[in-house]
């Protein structure tokens, strides 16, 4: 062989190894690093409670981490906007709540996203109640006493939210309005700040979802009042139901899914909906989760799509009705 060829062969397998090397990485299955999942609220909360809880199981079924990274602010509206302005491969996800789809986009004029058109639904992954909460040191122990209590002191009690336009924020004012009553909203980045500033007694009481209260009843430094579910609870047996409390349009489930940014491709969402359904079939996560009150669920991508119109038609309906305005 002449020193041409020689160098001709050369290049040439160098080229073809190259262009191996290429088509290699190109058909590399995805996930091939680790998984981002924005958390649009403050460490501590229910959001963060489940989406930790379902990431590790989530993480084991990809084959890669899935590292929780909590975005909290605007009521859900800065985690989910970072979301939506991520990459749609695949490897930036995120938790969505009742908050960051329905009640923040139903209030806020000035939401940054449309949540019908600026997410992949992936799967929901839990239904959970919500439940009244309020400080021991409140003088009330049951529903009745304390609207009782809100009538005969117009604007002298308050009560804490994850955040203006959320759903703690607007099952308030809703409560406020059935029972015709007046407490004062204060808002907090996440309902674990706001979790934490109900039990000190800084705030007197909180409308949240049902996980990031629970190990706070048990222990004595919350009172549950009501809870917002089909029917009473068997780890808070002597709680009632808004309904059996005579406030049926109170008993809305709160839910946590798990969503991409438009766009992703949908052989990595299937991917990504095919790990997660195994996760929530694990006897360990099914339990931690049920152990913290959330019902695992699971549903399709087209389902999950359909359930996020729904309720945003409903809180965009409540917005309305009780001219509920929220600038976040």
């Amino acid at each position: 062989m002449t020193v041409l060829s020689h160098a001709k062969a050369v290049l040439a397998a160098a080229i073809a190894g190259v262009c191996f090397s290429s088509v290699a990485q190109a058909a590399d299955p995805y996930p091939n690093k680790p998984i981002r999942l924005i958390v649009p609220f403050a460490a501590g909360g229910t959001t963060d409670i489940v989406a930790r809880i379902v990431a590790e199981g989530l993480g084991r079924e990809l084959g890669q981490a899935v590292v929780v990274e909590n975005r909290g602010g605007g009521g859900g509206s800065i985690g989910a906007d970072a979301l939506v302005r991520s990459a749609p491969d695949g490897y930036t996800l995120g938790v969505a709540t009742v908050s960051t789809m329905a009640t923040n986009p139903a209030t806020n004029p000035k939401n940054p996203y449309n949540p019908l058109k600026d997410f992949t639904p992936i799967t929901n992954l839990v239904n959970v109640p919500n439940v009244l909460t309020v400080n021991p040191a409140v003088p009330a122990k049951s529903l009745a006493e304390f609207i009782t209590l809100l009538k005969n002191n117009p604007g002298k009690y308050s009560y804490a939210s994850s955040g203006a336009g959320g759903i703690g924020h607007l099952d308030g004012e809703l409560f406020k309005s059935l029972t015709k009553t007046d407490m004062v909203h204060v808002p907090y980045r996440g309902s674990g700040p706001a979790l934490n500033d109900v039990i000190a007694g800084q705030v007197n009481a909180q409308f949240d979802n049902l996980p990031s209260s629970m190990p706070h009843i048990q222990a004595g430094k919350l009172r549950a009042l009501a809870v917002a579910a089909p029917k009473r609870l068997p780890a808070l047996p002597d709680v009632p139901t808004f309904k059996e409390g005579g406030l049926p349009e109170m008993d809305n489930m709160a839910w946590y899914g798990l969503v991409a940014p438009a766009g992703t491709p949908q052989a990595v969402v299937d991917r990504v909906y095919d790990a997660a359904v195994k996760a929530l079939k694990d006897p360990k996560i099914v339990q931690r989760l049920a152990d913290g009150g959330s019902l695992v669920d699971g549903n399709t991508p087209a389902e999950y799509a359909a359930q996020i119109k729904r309720e945003l038609e409903l809180r965009q309906r409540i917005a309305k009705e009780r001219n509920i305005v929220s600038t976040n």
